[in-house]
């Protein structure tokens, strides 16, 4: 496996994170809008459930924040413990015969 070959791993891998991480915070970004947006239309029209709904937007609220943080673990992993070098090491290895 030649450095050339290495480097590009880890050039698309990096690309690839970045992606997901962009990714990852539009949709977290979106979830929040929706989640708010929607509270806010339940509190105009039943002004008395307001304790209540704020409640439950700040519980689901929490569980969406969690996605992101899940999703920045996978991109460290994949950027500081690298599997494509490992399987494309492998695969050389089984092409060239040794």
């Amino acid at each position: 496996m030649t450095p050339e070959m290495i480097t590009m791993i880890y050039a698309y891998t990096a690309v690839g994170v970045g992606v997901i991480l962009a990714a990852a915070g539009l949709g977290s970004a979106i979830g929040w809008g929706l989640i708010c947006s929607k509270t806010l239309e339940g509190i105009a029209r039943q002004p008395e459930l307001r304790p209540a709904l704020m409640t439950n937007m700040f519980i689901f609220a929490g569980l969406m924040e969690s996605f992101p943080f899940i999703i920045l673990a996978f991109a460290m992993w994949f950027l500081f413990a690298n599997p494509f070098i490992g399987a494309a090491a492998s695969a050389v290895k089984a092409a060239v015969g040794g």
